[in-house]
């Protein structure tokens, strides 16, 4: 229970920081940075989608002992 906590507020920070980066990128960078920005905030808002993606599935496949 408590891994999945931790993974879902992971996920959280990483998609809030991603989608701070996000809109500095789109509204408020210029040139090369601006992609630079949005490439990490697309990659950290993959990556907090696949951390929560982890944490659902270790609470649903997980034996029934553990639940």
């Amino acid at each position: 229970m408590a891994t999945r906590r931790r993974r879902q507020l992971w996920a959280g920070v990483l998609a809030l920081v991603g989608l701070v980066l996000l809109i500095i990128g789109v509204t408020v960078a210029d040139g090369v940075a601006a992609w630079v920005e949005v490439v990490v905030a697309i990659l950290l808002l993959v990556t907090s989608y696949v951390v929560q993606h982890l944490a659902r599935r270790d609470t649903v496949y997980r034996p029934d002992e553990r639940r």
